[in-house]
């Protein structure tokens, strides 16, 4: 957006910022013409749109590497399976790491991590472990500062977001590698698009239809898509593969022409940031 408007100055484009859930829930009732997500919009927030007579395009953007951090203070954990992280944040969550695992230190566990209004949230709910809900008894927040704060000052603390924000915040947090089945993997760019580290999530972009053939908001998402991969690894994301970013090119230019959307999102089916376009 602020890249856009230093070579569009006549056009206003406002940024909003929530959990996906909370993005689309102002996409559906018609606040935005936009909404970024860490997650495929659910059936129920389709619905929504679809009774508000919204119609919409999912475009895949890029990538994150769900990433889990704990205090550098933290000794003798360095790596976590899914069915130790099940024990974390599960329904029937553990209160010591000497529970998850008898090898562990017997220290309390303290969590912080996303609320359920964040896509970061589901994904590591729904998709990582395979469940409909997590524990309720730990430190729930949208905003990752939140988060990094509470587990930097919490010895033994556990912790999970977006790669982006650990890239860009690494001082006071120790990351803990993940073992999907084949072993411990650090999350980073090569081993997120050599598909080695298995807590990775795609991104989207959703659209709505009708106000991707206003000319501000379609030079806006043409914009958009011309320079995502520059500026995607500046902030931390994983750049989507070039066929995959052809691809949405050709979604898009669809919507804006009023054409029927070419079938595929790109994807392999936080928060998730709302954006508003106006001139």
């Amino acid at each position: 957006a602020e890249e856009f408007q230093i070579e569009n100055p006549d056009v206003r484009v406002t940024v909003g910022f929530s959990g996906s859930g909370g993005g689309f829930e102002r996409f559906c009732n018609g606040e935005t013409d936009i909404s970024n997500a860490s997650r495929v919009i659910d059936p129920g927030e389709a619905e929504a749109c679809a009774e508000a007579g919204i119609e919409f395009t999912e475009v895949r953007v890029g990538t994150d590497a769900l990433t889990m951090v704990t205090s550098p203070e933290t000794e003798g954990i360095a790596c976590l399976t899914t069915e130790e992280v099940a024990a974390l944040f599960g329904p029937d969550g553990v209160g010591t790491w000497s529970e998850v695992n008898p090898e562990f230190p017997d220290e309390p566990v303290e969590i912080f991590a996303p609320g359920t209004d964040s896509g970061t949230y589901d994904f590591m709910s729904e998709d990582v472990l395979g469940r409909e809900e997590s524990r309720q008894d730990y430190n729930a927040s949208e905003d990752d500062n939140i988060i990094a704060q509470g587990v930097q000052g919490t010895p033994y603390s556990w912790g999970f977001f977006g790669f982006a924000y650990y890239t860009n915040n690494q001082e006071g947090l120790q990351v803990i590698e993940y073992d999907g089945g084949e072993g411990c993997v650090a999350p980073s760019i090569e081993t997120a698009q050599d598909d080695s580290y298995k807590m990775t999530r795609p991104l989207f972009i959703y659209v709505k239809n009708e106000s991707a053939q206003q000319p501000e908001v379609a030079d806006f998402l043409t914009f958009y898509l011309d320079t995502v991969n520059e500026v995607i690894e500046q902030v931390g994301y994983i750049p989507a593969p070039e066929a995959q970013i052809d691809e949405a090119r050709s979604r898009v230019q669809a919507v804006i022409a009023g054409e029927d959307v070419p079938s595929g999102t790109g994807a392999s089916s936080e928060a998730g940031m709302s954006s508003e376009s106006a001139s």
